[in-house]
Formats: C-alpha cells, sequence, structure tokens
C-alpha cells in the first residue's frame, strides 16, 4: 500500500507531496500555495481521491469509503 500521494490543487495547480491518514479520509485540505480550500468531488471519498496521485488508503484496501 502507497501511504504518499502528490496532491495537485485545481485552482493553482500547485503540488506537493503529503502523507496519507491510513485508517480515516481527509475530506479538506487548504493548499499551501493559494489558500483555496480543497473539498472532495462528487463521488470521491477524500481529497486524495479527488486530487492526489494516488487514492487513500482505504480505497485501496478494497473499502468503499472510509466515514
Amino acid at each position: 500500500m502507497e501511504t504518499q500521494s502528490r496532491l495537485t490543487c485545481p485552482e493553482c495547480g500547485f503540488a506537493e507531496t503529503m502523507e496519507m491518514p491510513q485508517d480515516a479520509c481527509r475530506w479538506f485540505h487548504e493548499c499551501t500555495a493559494c489558500g483555496v480550500v480543497l473539498k472532495p468531488r462528487a463521488g470521491d471519498c477524500c481529497v486524495f481521491c479527488s486530487y492526489g496521485t494516488v487514492r487513500c488508503p482505504p480505497i485501496q484496501q478494497g473499502d468503499t469509503c472510509c466515514n
């Protein structure tokens, strides 16, 4: 299982590599560059699934979502 993902802000394009929580979703993330608060897109459970290079650990393990 991969535990790091590179989040890319859809507003400004800034990308940063982050360690993902292994037992929970991250529903919000404030972009370090522009301050926009990222939220999951419809149908995704967290910001890593929407804007990251790697989906969150619960999804990688085959769970449908991490509540």
